[in-house]
């Protein structure tokens, strides 16, 4: 692909964000994103204001009510600026999210996507409590959610897609890289933390 017609990662998302935020049973949730904090919120600036809730921080809360949204029949997209502060809420991830499947019997799939990203280390670096990916560790943790990592601008709509129309009744955690927002970082496939997958 020539580098006219390249797709941009920051574009990408906000393209794709706006597509699920047309769909009927989607709902965001999460930290800034009805309000500017976070260079995430740009990707959503311009979705319908009433599919967008903002949450306090308070990580786990947020993902023990986004397992409520889907349990009433919305497809919610969590989102966690940060992979970090995601820790805070993993043990209702393994404990809830990915048992409820199987402490049901199958009678409860529950499809969420949870948003997430690497922080930018540029070009300010932000803290090392900020860049991390634990996508390797969260691979062995769970075993009915998806790991999903996007490296390139390409992958970003399908990744998306699939986590929404899936039919297997699985949740998605999609991972983005905040490096890649800048064009600069994103052409250098400049990664913070690898995953080492």
């Amino acid at each position: 692909m020539s580098t006219t017609t390249q797709l941009k990662y920051f574009d990408e998302l906000k393209r794709t964000m706006e597509w699920l935020a047309g769909q009927p049973q989607v709902m965001f949730v999460g930290q800034t994103v009805a309000g500017p904090g976070t260079f995430m919120y740009q990707t959503l600036r311009d979705c319908p204001k009433d599919r967008l809730l903002e949450m306090p921080i308070n990580e786990s809360f947020q993902m023990q009510f986004t397992i409520g949204l889907a349990l009433s029949g919305y497809v919610p997209i969590s989102v966690y600026p940060r992979q970090n502060f995601l820790l805070l809420a993993t043990g209702d991830m393994a404990n809830m999210l990915d048992k409820i499947p199987a402490i049901s019997g199958g009678k409860w799939p529950l499809k969420v996507i949870i948003r997430v990203a690497t922080g930018p280390d540029a070009p300010v670096h932000p803290g090392h409590q900020h860049i991390g990916n634990y996508a390797k560790a969260m691979r062995e943790l769970f075993s009915w959610i998806e790991i999903v990592e996007l490296n390139s601008a390409e992958e970003i709509f399908p990744a998306y897609q699939h986590a929404l129309t899936r039919t297997d009744g699985k949740s998605t955690l999609v991972i983005e890289h905040g490096n890649f927002y800048n064009e600069e970082y994103y052409a250098k496939r400049m990664f913070t933390t690898p995953s080492q997958h």
